[in-house]
C-alpha cells in the first residue's frame, strides 16, 4: 500500500486529527513502517497453529461465591451520611 499525503490528509480527517504540514513526513514515515510491520505479520505460516481462546494459561481464575460475614441493614446504613430507616439516599441524578 502506497502511503502518501492525500491518504495521510485523509485519514487525519477522518479521525479528527489535524497534521501540519512540516509533521507530514514524518507521519507518512510511520505509517509506512507500521504498514510494513503488519506485511511481515501476513507473511508468516500460520496454517498448523491453533487459534487460542486465553492468551494465558489460567483457565478460570473465578472463585465461588461464599457468604462470610454478613451485616445487618442497619449496621450497612450506620455510617451513610443520609439513609432512611432502610434505604441510602443520594442526590437526584435524573431530572424529569
Amino acid at each position: 500500500m502506497e502511503v502518501n499525503k492525500n491518504l495521510v490528509e485523509k485519514l487525519a480527517h477522518l479521525s479528527r486529527l489535524t497534521i501540519a504540514e512540516n509533521e507530514m513526513p514524518e507521519v507518512i514515515n510511520d505509517l509506512e513502517n507500521m504498514i510494513g510491520f503488519v506485511e511481515q505479520l501476513q507473511a508468516i505460516d500460520t496454517s498448523d497453529v491453533q487459534p487460542l481462546m486465553y492468551v494465558g494459561q489460567a483457565m478460570n481464575v473465578f472463585r465461588e461465591d461464599e457468604v462470610n460475614d454478613e451485616i445487618t441493614q442497619q449496621q450497612a446504613l450506620k455510617n451513610a451520611p443520609l439513609h432512611t430507616d432502610e434505604f441510602f439516599e443520594v442526590p437526584t441524578v435524573i431530572k424529569k
